[in-house]
């Protein structure tokens, strides 16, 4: 059985962006912004990817046969981004989807989970702990020269008598024994925190699965159970990533005596599928077909309003 983690994919996916970060020369990750994550998205997507990329993308941005993977990032709203941008600067997700597109979006490999799984974890996640026995080490011998400085003036800073220089090295710590009990900290801290998480998500999993997703019921947004979309990453359905502007979305009725306009500005806004008018509350897209909704006209509210006392 694999020890290996969702926790250990998302470190190594951060430590990948700090990697991607002094790569870049557009330096657009360095300060990443939402527009400019979403022509990222476009270029790596014109330079070609593969299946399972692909796969993931479509996904995330929501395809359908009318509405291909191209034209959806082009249109994609940018607010679908920051929790991208806020995962891999530290904050927390549990949405499959985002977690790949963000491997995707610094070239983590390998990718996605499941290959980072089948690889036990061998990523360039694995040169943090070297490079940090490293830095600890410097330290200890800088630490072991200041004292030993300090030896040969016979004195510290309050006049006190201290060891001898010969003393002195004698009674350091060997670098090797302290980078053996920080590594077996490390292990023992690493395998404390998985059992723990396997325990917490299996518990989670099975008895409390989170509703981070949303599906259309017909006049309004539902949060639903999105696991099983996450693990097939196949293709296009019904069910939606959260997204908290859209999930307000409410198809609402309208007759001839409904507020369309204040100040003069539309605040309802219309999609139309096969000359059927549907009118809602809020500015987004159309749950049924995908497409951006408009603000109301004079015309298009004359033309498809109801009248009020019929519907009494």
């Amino acid at each position: 059985m694999s020890n290996i983690t969702i926790e250990d994919y998302k470190r190594a996916i951060r430590a990948k962006y700090k990697i991607a970060i002094a790569e870049d020369v557009s330096g657009i990750l360095s300060n990443p912004k939402p527009a400019e994550i979403r022509n990222f998205y476009f270029r790596i997507f014109e330079k070609g990817v593969g299946k399972i990329d692909t796969e993931i993308m479509e996904i995330f941005f929501e395809t359908r046969e009318s509405f291909p993977l191209k034209r959806a990032i082009e249109n994609c709203n940018t607010g679908k981004l920051k929790p991208i941008i806020s995962f891999l600067q530290g904050g927390n997700t549990e949405n499959g989807p985002r977690i790949e597109m963000a491997a995707i979006l610094v070239d983590f490999r390998p990718r996605p989970f499941r290959n980072f799984e089948d690889n036990k974890g061998i990523s360039e996640e694995n040169k943090t702990i070297e490079d940090l026995n490293g830095s600890e080490q410097f330290i200890l011998e800088v630490e072991k020269a200041e004292e030993v400085e300090k030896a040969e003036e016979g004195e510290d800073q309050n006049g006190k008598q201290v060891l001898s220089k010969d003393n002195l090295v004698n009674t350091v710590p060997s670098g090797k024994s302290i980078r053996e009990r920080f590594n077996n900290k490390v292990k023992l801290t690493i395998a404390g925190i998985s059992i723990v998480f396997c325990l917490g998500f299996l518990i989670s999993y099975y008895l409390y699965p989170k509703k981070q997703c949303m599906q259309w019921t017909g006049d309004h947004y539902e949060k639903v159970d999105c696991v099983q979309e996450v693990k097939s990453l196949v293709g296009f359905n019904s069910i939606k990533s959260f997204e908290e502007q859209q999930f307000e979305l409410k198809k609402i009725e309208v007759c001839d005596t409904t507020t369309y306009l204040k100040n003069g500005q539309p605040i309802i806004w219309y999609g139309k599928i096969n000359n059927k008018v549907d009118f809602f509350n809020i500015d987004g897209w159309n749950p049924i077909n995908g497409k951006q909704l408009r603000p109301v006209t004079d015309h298009i509210f004359n033309k498809y309003k109801e009248d009020c006392q019929s519907k009494n």
